[in-house]
């Protein structure tokens, strides 16, 4: 019973449980108070209006007409409910349906709630005292006993319908309690195995698209991305040390030759020269790699803004058309005013341009690259760029955006195999992706991108 209580869902079952009969209790007191405050004025208008009358009866006709007017008022068959009694400065009954004047009834004039004794049981009465000339004393008053069972009625059905409510939420907590711990314990087991190293697991869906498969979707999302960045940094730091290990080995080498040689001035400039551009590349990787981290960590996207691609196409040629002349590439590009992404200008201008650079690069002498910029009906934009050079082997296109990896036809070119590991970031920043296929001869690279609608 602990246990069933620590649960959220019976506490909540409960608490609604509570509210409803709060509520309701707060409504049925409502309701009877204004009702019976609208029969409480009814009844005692009903008594006023009587004592009035007797009271007129007493002054225009004497005691006599007093007298009759209150036997008259008794022998109606359809007011059974009625009270009066009229005695004389004694308190000597002279007329009415009561034997006595009741004790309850103090000497000052006034209202009064009494039991009264009628058929053998008490009823509560409503009446009204009058002192009337002469020093008679007249008693007018009505049966409230119904109102008083009503309310007993009213108040044992809100008790019953209250233990019912409670009743009812203990056994829908219950119910409700099952369902989510089902859900819920799913959910655990896979951070479970998230925890004990195992990344593939993740939250089962039921395709209901409830709140529960929305938290299971966002889970998965972010298990994929967390499972992709330990690859990333898990791979990074085997590639790491094996990419910088190369070139500081040949600059420790280059720098002890010099040291233990002492050659000629030009010569010493030329090997200080190639320590210089070994150390180039080992800052250019972790330049690159500190990048990837930016764009991974996704502090970016505080800077995401309507970008023109037109704007960032013409840039990108301005700055690559002089290597594409002067390996005799044909730079092709085509993109329409007005096709607008949401996202960070520099980042994209980036991506697009490791693209670009990589086709100028494998493109062979009169070869052609193309740049194409489209969207479509769905809302999405497409940047294609497609060259005539040699292609990514299939075995390959699985693994090109892994970072610094290499295929074997880029084994001769100049490189870190992190350009292309900086565009599926960008991309995936952007909520978009990225698609390699054969263009016969050649690479196409399509990055497909939500369009901005504003």
């Amino acid at each position: 019973m602990r246990s069933l209580l620590r649960s959220t869902a019976v506490r909540l079952a409960f608490g609604y449980a509570v509210l409803f009969i709060v509520s309701s209790l707060l409504l049925a007191g409502f309701l009877w108070w204004r009702t019976a405050l609208y029969l409480d004025r009814e009844i005692d208008a009903v008594i006023i209006a009587d004592g009035q009358a007797i009271a007129d009866r007493l002054r225009d006709f004497g005691l006599p007409g007093a007298v009759d007017t209150i036997n008259e008022r008794v022998g109606r068959a359809n007011d059974q409910r009625a009270i009066y009694l009229l005695t004389d400065p004694t308190l000597t009954p002279l007329a009415g349906n009561l034997q006595a004047w009741p004790l309850a009834v103090r000497s000052a004039p006034g209202w009064y709630q009494i039991n009264l004794v009628r058929d053998g049981n008490l009823h509560v009465t409503r009446v009204a005292f009058f002192q009337l000339p002469g020093g008679y004393r007249l008693l007018v008053g009505r049966d409230v006993e119904d109102r008083v069972e009503a309310r007993q009625l009213i108040v044992s059905a809100l008790g019953w319908s209250s233990l019912g409510a409670l009743i009812l939420a203990i056994v829908g907590g219950s119910l409700v309690r099952g369902a989510v711990l089902r859900r819920v314990e799913a959910i655990n087991r896979t951070a479970s195995a998230i925890v004990l190293g195992d990344l593939s697991h993740r939250v089962p869906t039921r395709g209901s698209s409830d709140e529960f498969d929305r938290l299971a979707r966002t889970i998965n999302t972010m298990l994929e991305q967390i499972e992709h960045l330990i690859e990333g940094v898990r791979n990074a730091t085997n590639v790491v040390a094996h990419d910088l290990r190369t070139p500081l080995a040949e600059l420790r080498t280059r720098l002890e030759t010099l040291i233990s040689t002492r050659p000629p001035l030009a010569e010493t400039y030329n090997e200080l020269h190639d320590a210089v551009a070994d150390i180039d590349r080992i800052v250019n990787i972790f330049n690159a790699l500190l990048r990837l981290a930016e764009i991974d960590s996704g502090v970016r996207r505080s800077g995401f803004r309507r970008v023109e691609l037109a704007d960032v196409t013409t840039e990108l040629l301005e700055l690559y058309e002089p290597l594409a002349e002067e390996k005799h590439v044909a730079l092709m590009v085509d993109a329409p005013e007005g096709i607008a992404v949401r996202g960070d200008p520099d980042l994209l201008a980036q991506a697009i341009g490791n693209l670009v650079d990589n086709a100028i690069k494998y493109t062979p002498c009169g070869g052609t690259v193309a740049l194409r910029i489209a969207s479509d009906v769905k809302d999405q934009v497409s940047i294609a760029l497609t060259d005539t050079g040699p292609g990514i082997a299939d075995a390959d296109r699985a693994r090109v955006t892994e970072r610094f990896y290499r295929g074997n036809r880029t084994s001769g070119t100049e490189g870190i195999g992190l350009g292309l590991s900086v565009v599926d970031a960008v991309v995936r920043l952007h909520g978009g992706s990225l698609a390699f296929s054969d263009n016969g001869p050649g690479l196409a690279v399509i990055l497909t991108l939500p369009r901005d609608a504003d």
